[in-house]
């Protein structure tokens, strides 16, 4: 798994600008996907799964502060555009009114849909620094931390829907065995 991050790490995007000179030029997610098969009590093996995604944002940007130009105002202007679809998401997941989550509005939310208002908890890690020539990106980094910590999901173990078929049979037919000895020691009686 390492290695598989350390691929991960190497195909990153990163550049210079005026605030950062290692600075993100893309978000990253690593997904990690876990199964495992359990034995109930009567023998019957279940498979459980779970999904892991570390994501990492990029911060979003202000052309005065980076002083981006070129390619590198390209690329901030499509981080700010996927960071302002990631916030329309999770209004509308805030907001009990809304009928409609725009996941499909950007990449971003499309891949991270099951962790924003899917079966999930979620977790966000907000970095910012502590300099006050960064104030303002500090309270907007807090403002949209506090509207995510807001979501809230109910996760639920899902059984596979063939699996749960073969469970609800297999106690069907114990329940027959049964009935049907209790049946034949009658008659021999």
């Amino acid at each position: 798994m390492e290695n598989v991050l350390l691929a991960g790490k190497k195909n990153r995007s990163v550049g210079s600008t005026l605030m950062n000179q290692d600075s993100s030029r893309s978000h990253s997610i690593f997904s990690i996907i876990i199964e495992s098969s359990v034995e109930d009590k009567d023998g019957n093996k279940h498979i459980k799964a779970g999904k892991l995604n570390l994501v990492d944002l990029a911060g979003s940007e202000r052309q005065s502060k980076t002083g981006a130009t070129g390619d590198r105002l390209k690329e901030a202007t499509k981080i700010n555009l996927s960071l302002s679809a990631l916030g329309n998401v999770i209004s509308s997941l805030v907001d009990a009114k809304s009928k409609h989550v725009p996941y499909r509005d950007s990449k971003l939310t499309r891949l991270l849909q099951d962790s924003l208002g899917g079966n999930t908890k979620t977790v966000m890690v907000a970095n910012m620094g502590p300099a006050d020539y960064n104030y303002d990106e500090t309270i907007s980094t807090l403002r949209y931390a506090n509207r995510a910590k807001n979501i809230k999901n109910k996760p639920v173990v899902l059984l596979d829907p063939q699996q749960n078929m073969v469970e609800e049979l297999r106690k069907e037919i114990q329940s027959l065995r049964v009935e049907n000895k209790a049946l034949r020691d009658a008659l021999l009686s």
